[in-house]
């Protein structure tokens, strides 16, 4: 992989886990206003393109969705899909 591919990918990654993280935030804030929220299905589109760190971290850190299903399932899936994509991404990458 060249560098400038690397680059792009570890920037990708951090721009999309500080949205998710951010997004969280904006939805935690707005519960506690009774705003309009964020709806589920854009936090867990974050997390499935890449932002699941993110999200993880918002969801500890500021305690914001610990409880609720289908929310926790759904998030779950994702990080499990991520480990998956990852452990055959380097599988791909060592073999040849």
């Amino acid at each position: 992989m060249n560098a400038r591919l690397a680059l792009a990918i570890v920037l990708y990654a951090a721009a999309i886990n500080l949205l998710a993280y951010a997004a969280m935030a904006i939805d935690k804030a707005r519960a506690g206003r009774r705003a309009p929220r964020i709806r589920e299905r854009t936090l867990l589109a974050l997390a499935l393109l890449g932002g699941g760190a993110g999200t993880v971290i918002a969801q500890r850190g500021l305690r914001h969705k610990t409880r609720k299903e289908p929310f926790r399932t759904r998030l779950g899936a994702i990080l499990l899909l991520h480990l998956v994509a990852l452990v055959g991404l380097f599988a791909v990458l060592l073999s040849g």
